[in-house]
């Protein structure tokens, strides 16, 4: 894993957005319509929510060493590596349709993949062997980065996901003499217990999904 190289690409967005602001003000932007289940502390809500997204981004080089270290502890290097090097390429080798996307702004979108392709991988993982390949769950960062990023476009990041594991995790795979033992592998304490330290994101920074939210953007308080 080269997430050494990721690290360095998020330096130079951070020192891209010192000098332009453009994620700043595209979320100034988006705030007010963002989706009213995205729930936020009324006070200082637009600084809250980029702290959340320039987390969701710095996160994605530190799971995947995370992961690659769980999987060689697990004995499930092989299993897992080319997920993480398809991860590692959203990010080194940006697929077309983020052609001209710069600073954090467009890292948004390469770590959305990043952690949606982990997201469906997990997903695939528990239809077939009961257990998710690495157990964290990224599922309502990823619902409210969404929700930033905005429809159509995080829909083609989403067909971008799905396209990139349609051959690498068909139903083939999972249908060898070996899925027994992954399982056990998956089930271990040992890789579990590895990823306590991933607390939820979302909520470890204030940032939810509340359904029965009534302002847009912003939760009430007591």
């Amino acid at each position: 894993m080269n997430t050494a190289a990721i690290r360095q690409l998020i330096a130079q967005a951070r020192e891209h957005e010192r000098a332009s602001q453009a994620l700043s003000q595209t979320l100034q932007t988006r705030f007010q319509g963002l989706h009213p289940a995205i729930s936020l502390p009324r006070e200082n809500a637009p600084a809250l929510l980029s702290r959340f997204v320039i987390a969701y981004i710095e996160e994605v080089p530190d799971v995947l060493d995370a992961a690659a270290e769980v999987a060689r502890e697990a004995g499930i290097e092989d299993a897992i590596k080319p997920v993480l090097k398809i991860a590692e390429q959203f990010f080194q080798q940006p697929p077309a349709l983020l052609a001209g996307h710069k600073g954090l702004a467009g890292l948004l979108d390469e770590a959305y993949l990043a952690h949606r392709l982990v997201e469906e991988v997990n997903d695939r993982y528990i239809t077939y062997l009961g257990r998710p390949l690495i157990p964290l769950d990224t599922t309502r960062a990823n619902l409210i980065v969404h929700r930033v990023i905005g429809e159509p476009f995080a829909n083609q990041l989403d067909e971008a996901v799905h396209h990139a594991l349609t051959v690498m995790l068909d139903e083939a795979r999972f249908d060898k003499p070996s899925v027994e033992a992954y399982r056990a592998r998956l089930a271990a304490a040992d890789t579990e217990s590895a990823w306590l330290r991933w607390p939820c994101l979302s909520r470890q920074l204030g940032v939810d999904l509340q359904f029965t939210a009534r302002v847009p953007g912003v939760a009430e308080t007591a």
